[in-house]
């Protein structure tokens, strides 16, 4: 296996490679996405019975959740079910349903983090409320500009990191530099990439292309010293794997992710339809069968887990609305390593070191000012 692939197989933590035997308490949203609770339960169980540390909390209408429960068998006393009657449909406002519904199985749930009752809340449920709710209720980490949501990419060299692809319409220059430093931090701690290049999406490699954003932006990447930033990147070298981290603001950054996954489930679809089409290409689809299958498995979005929402006190994570059983069952595994690598704490770490750059900065400058040589 090679470096980039163990990259890729890190990810999907290994319950039999245990690092620590502390638990992780993982709330699992049962009633978010277009499969709930059925996929929401069953991923989560499976997550539950590979490795030992996880312990779930699903939240939603008990009397259903514990239906669906009734369907496996598991170690109860890994498995707590809090009762949430109330669910927050897709097409709701978010703003409104996060102050509306109290006692829905989004709000219940993130409470459970901010509290301190569980490390991590996985849902696929409203994007716009799972973003509103996150930074509402878990609340930012002091010092955090913005949190970007920031999925990983499958490529040719492993997986790369998309942020942001949906929380920071309208980011500043400020805030695509801390989404770059955080995007690093998560990288290392996470994928075990100790010197993550990091790329600016843009319309041309060249320093003086693309909008106001990014020529603003660019400069302050370069300069920063907390980085390893290697210039702009086309999106057509995204797939390839040219950087580790990709720093763009949400709009854009969501068009990536949207055309990403729509590129690769057609080609597939097209791919099979080639197949078998005739007597000829099936025979030479049974020759090929195993090497085409290493190769789509390698671009296959769900084994990665889902999307964090970096920079907030608790895990958040966000997984696509059609998120099947694995995708969720990946997404409970990779809450542990963000709670082992402690990537919060990372995160803090460096915002209390630039916190304190600052201050000092101001002291030299106030007694320069007083003509004080220090």
């Amino acid at each position: 296996m090679n470096s980039c692939e163990n990259r890729s197989a890190h990810i999907l933590y290994n319950g039999s490679e245990e690092i620590m035997n502390e638990k992780v308490r993982v709330v699992v949203d049962a009633m978010g996405g277009d499969y709930a609770p059925e996929e929401p339960v069953k991923g989560a169980l499976e997550a539950l019975q590979e490795d030992s540390r996880i312990e779930l909390i699903l939240t939603g209408p008990e009397a259903r959740i514990r239906s669906e429960l009734s369907r496996y068998t598991y170690e109860e006393s890994r498995v707590k079910v809090v009762d949430a009657p109330e669910v927050i449909e897709t097409g709701e406002p978010p703003v409104k349903a996060i102050q509306t519904k109290k006692n829905s199985s989004l709000v219940v749930g993130l409470n459970l983090v901010h509290k301190g009752e569980a490390d991590a809340f996985v849902s696929s449920g409203s994007t716009g409320a799972v973003l509103v709710g996150g930074q509402a209720i878990v609340k930012k980490i002091r010092g955090i500009h913005r949190a970007p949501l920031a999925p990983l990419l499958p490529t040719a060299n492993g997986v790369s990191l998309l942020i942001d692809c949906g929380a920071s319409v309208d980011a500043r220059p400020a805030h695509l530099v801390q989404f770059a430093v955080i995007g690093s931090i998560y990288m290392k701690s996470v994928l075990g990439i100790q010197n993550p290049r990091v790329g600016l999406v843009n319309i041309g490699v060249e320093e003086e292309k693309g909008n106001a954003l990014c020529k603003e932006t660019f400069p302050l990447l370069r300069e920063c010293k907390d980085i390893n930033f290697i210039g702009n990147v086309e999106a057509r070298d995204i797939a390839k794997g040219v950087a580790d981290v990709y720093v763009t603001e949400a709009f854009v950054g969501n068009v990536i992710l949207k055309m990403y996954e729509g590129v690769a489930s057609t080609l597939l679809h097209e791919i099979k339809g080639a197949i078998y089409s005739s007597a000829r290409s099936k025979i030479g689809g049974l020759l090929i069968k195993p090497a085409l299958k290493s190769t789509l498995k390698k671009f296959d979005a769900t084994a990665y887990g889902g999307a964090p929402l970096l920079g907030l006190k608790g895990l958040v994570v966000k997984t696509h609305g059609s998120s099947k059983a694995v995708e969720f069952k990946n997404t409970v595994l990779q809450c542990i390593q963000f709670k082992e690598e402690d990537v919060n704490g990372k995160i803090q770490e460096f915002l209390a070191k630039e916190s304190a750059a600052r201050e000092s900065g101001r002291s030299d400058a106030a007694a320069s000012a007083a003509g004080d040589p220090q």
